[in-house]
Formats: C-alpha cells, sequence, structure tokens
C-alpha cells in the first residue's frame, strides 16, 4: 500500500498518537470462539469490516491517521484472518450478529460502520438489523446490490471447489498465479488493477480449514448464477441515515455499475466514483478515501432512528420507481434487479 500523507486536521478537533501495540491484533471470545480484531484511538466509533478472504490487515496502513479522531475496530470475521474457523452460520445475517457482539463486549453501542466488499453487505445488513446502533453507512465496492459478480467468484460456489483451491497450494502454482496477474496488470486489464491484493488471496488460504471458511462464506451469498443475497429491495430504508458508496471504475469483482444503482435505491446517498481503481480504492488512493472518511464523519450527523420513523418507512414501503423517469433504462435495470431481490433476500 501506498504510503498515505499526513494532512493537517480540521481546526478544533484534538489529535492524539497511536502507539504500535494499538495496531496488534487483539482476541476476544465470543460464544467459545476466539475473534481477532484491531482497536486503535479514542472518539466516535469506526468499524471496519474487510470484504471475503481478507481480513483486519487490509485497514492496517489507514488506522493510524483515522484512529487520531475515532475509536477504530477492525475484525477479523469468523473464519478469516485469525479468528476462528469453526463448522458454522457464514451467513451474512450472521456476520452482523457477530459484529454486534463483539461491540457489545468492546462497550461499543453505537457505531459508523465501513464495509468493504462482503464486509459492505455485512455493514448494510447490521444497518437492517440493528438501526438503531447504526450512526451511518460507508460502502466500498460493496456486494449485496446486483447480481453480477466476477466469474471466477461464481466458479469457485459450485461443487469441486475445495479440490480448485487445493490445488493452488502445490509447489510452483503461486508462482504461475503471479506471473499471470502481473501480465494481466501489465495489460491494463481491470483484473490487472488488483493483483497484489488477488494474490494476498492465495495466501490467506494456506489449509483446509480456511479453505473451507472460506467456501462456506462464499456459497452463502454467491451461486453459479451470481450474487445470490441483496439488500436492494430495503435500501429505501436508509432515509435519514447518513451514506456514502465509494467504488473504483475498473472493478472486476463488483462492476461499478452497482455503485450507481444503489445510489439510487439509497434515499439521500453520496456516491463517489474513484478513477481507475479496481476493486480496493482504500490502496489505490487511500489519501483520498482518508479525506472522504474523515470529512463525512465530521460533517454529518448520526443518524437519529426512532421506532415511529421504521415503522412509517416499512408502512409506507419501497417508492414505485427508482427515479421520477420510469421509462429510463436505468430505472428498468433497477426494477429488474429489484423483482429478481424477492428471491434474494437475507433475513
Amino acid at each position: 500500500m501506498a504510503d498515505v500523507p499526513r494532512r493537517r486536521p480540521p481546526r478544533g478537533v484534538r489529535l492524539r498518537s497511536v502507539g504500535d501495540g494499538e495496531l496488534e491484533l487483539r482476541h476476544r471470545v465470543v460464544h467459545g470462539y476466539r475473534r481477532a480484531y484491531r482497536m486503535a484511538g479514542q472518539g466516535p466509533a469506526l468499524v471496519l469490516i474487510h470484504g471475503i478472504g481478507d481480513s483486519s490487515a487490509t485497514w492496517a496502513g489507514l488506522i493510524p491517521d483515522l484512529a487520531r479522531t475515532h475509536t477504530v475496530i477492525a475484525p477479523d470475521l469468523l473464519g478469516h484472518g485469525a479468528s476462528d474457523k469453526p463448522r458454522a452460520d457464514y451467513s451474512v445475517a450472521a456476520y452482523a450478529n457477530g459484529v454486534r457482539d463483539l461491540l457489545t463486549a468492546l462497550g461499543i453501542e453505537s457505531a459508523t460502520l465501513v464495509g468493504h466488499s462482503l464486509g459492505g453487505g455485512v455493514a448494510m445488513q447490521f444497518a437492517y438489523q440493528f438501526p438503531e446502533r447504526t450512526e451511518r453507512l460507508i460502502l466500498v465496492s460493496a456486494g449485496g446490490v446486483g447480481r453480477e459478480v466476477n466469474p471466477v467468484l461464481r466458479a469457485v460456489s459450485l461443487p469441486g471447489a475445495d479440490l480448485v483451491l487445493s490445488a493452488l497450494r502445490l509447489p510452483g502454482m503461486r508462482l504461475q498465479v503471479g506471473l499471470f496477474l502481473r501480465m494481466m496488470k501489465v495489460l491494463d486489464t481491470d483484473l490487472g488493477q488488483d493483483a497484489p491484493e488477488l494474490l494476498n488471496l492465495v495466501d490467506a488460504l494456506p489449509d483446509a480449514t480456511s479453505r473451507s471458511a472460506f467456501i462456506r462464506t462464499l456459497r452463502a451469498v454467491v451461486d453459479w448464477r451470481g450474487q445470490a443475497v441483496t439488500m436492494l429491495d430495503r435500501c429505501y430504508l436508509t432515509e435519514g441515515m447518513p451514506t456514502m458508496l465509494m467504488w473504483g471504475d475498473r472493478d472486476s469483482v463488483v462492476p461499478v455499475r452497482h455503485a450507481y444503482g444503489a445510489h439510487q435505491a439509497m434515499p439521500g446517498s453520496r456516491l463517489e466514483i474513484f478513477e481507475g481503481a479496481g476493486h480496493f480504492p482504500f490502496h489505490t488512493d487511500p489519501a483520498r478515501f482518508l479525506t472522504l472518511v474523515e470529512e463525512f464523519t465530521r460533517t454529518t450527523a448520526p443518524a437519529d432512528w426512532s421506532r415511529e420513523h421504521w415503522r412509517d418507512l416499512l408502512v409506507d414501503g419501497r417508492p414505485g420507481t427508482a427515479a421520477g423517469r420510469p421509462d429510463d433504462a436505468r430505472n428498468r435495470a433497477l426494477e429488474r434487479d429489484l423483482r429478481e431481490a424477492s428471491e434474494r433476500s437475507a433475513t
């Protein structure tokens, strides 16, 4: 990850230094399973949720800056990183429950959630299940807002995927994968934009337990037709909740068109496109990512959730059209996605 330049803080904001010890992994046992997490800083809580096959290490270069003004919590989701990898429920709803339970154990009552890829789906599910504990949503290349996904992930969801992933550990295979990804980068393909991160994914599956947890997680959200879970049909419930979407315009995992669909479906949301970035825009341009997060959390008030407002939104239901022009091609596509969502919604 590129070095992140230090910036002058907003006037009136007190900064504190972050010790190296704060960035080290900590552990907390919840429901009998060991959960790994990083925690640093003081101030309003900011929870960083990584994507599938990743870990809290993906945020390591950003945490020191964010922790100057926030209490930052970056968990390793169950089945990932240094957390336990049991034969368990790896659904998006279960992950949202796990985040809630870890925050409760740490004494965090409410937080701004930053979710990347699968973590974006987890953040949205958390906001749906626990709106009273969600102050803001920041969704980065989030899953769960459309059917499309990279064909490789669709293939890995099929039977026999464990044998394919096992083959990646054979002598010389990592070198071959690395050469292929470097070639994709030299050819300036969208897939090549994320070559280092994709190679890290291979390294994150060193044994059968890790591979089993990865496949269980993937199959909970993806099948041979694409993403199998969506929050698109309930995005209207984010009305009144500050929400920002960040996406790379060269994302080969979750296409950038999903960003525009989610932006339309989320009333009052803000959309930021990272030109030339792939699936990890916070790695491609960490300085811009930090600036956006800090500015967004500083200039928006936490969501003021109330049971009455939530009930009114549910009673009124989703708006009948995506925008004021029902014949617009993008609106028709969004409506099609919303109809498909009826069979793909998580509870």
